[in-house]
């Protein structure tokens, strides 16, 4: 007995035979000529160019004129970035965090360890409730941070990129 489900596979089976026979292939390569669809420009003739005693030719110096100008505007824009920026007590940034947990003698364990093993980068010790936190570094931008954090990692395998605001003096 047949049923739906037999007639519509049929179905979609020899359309997907029909659909793959090659088609017909013709040995030239397509070729297409754009040249009649380009824009046409006619180069001026300059005649200083064309004369043939060059260094003799002296070509003036034109007076401009400014018409429009935009000084005192984009003297207001610039003056409002400055004040903008001196307004700005830190900037976005990252540091590399070593320990972060609620025991400060481990803490300081690990800032001691960090001195002693690494002794070019400064730790600090910082809390903030309820834990303590062990960072080494302020950098601007990741890719700063990453020659410190592989150092790092090789004694201090937690050691972890934090974004942080960089206070800026």
């Amino acid at each position: 007995m047949i049923t739906s489900k037999h007639i519509v596979l049929s179905v979609l089976l020899i359309h997907s035979l029909m659909s793959c026979f090659a088609q017909k292939t013709n040995d030239k390569p397509y070729y297409e000529s754009l040249a009649d669809l380009r824009p046409r420009v006619t180069v001026p003739v300059d005649s200083a160019r064309t004369t043939t005693n060059t260094t003799s030719v002296k070509q003036e110096a034109k007076q401009v004129s400014f018409t429009k100008t935009v000084n005192t505007k984009v003297d207001f824009v610039l003056d409002s970035i400055d004040s903008f920026n001196l307004m700005k007590r830190s900037v976005d940034g990252y540091t590399i965090q070593i320990y972060s947990g609620q025991n400060r003698e481990e803490a300081m364990n690990i800032k001691k360890k960090m001195s002693t093993n690494i002794p070019d980068l400064n730790a600090n010790l910082q809390y903030q409730q309820p834990k303590f936190r062990v960072t080494v570094g302020k950098y601007y931008s990741k890719l700063e941070a990453f020659q410190d954090l592989n150092k790092l990692r090789k004694v201090f395998s937690s050691a972890i990129l934090v974004p942080e605001k960089i206070a800026i003096r």
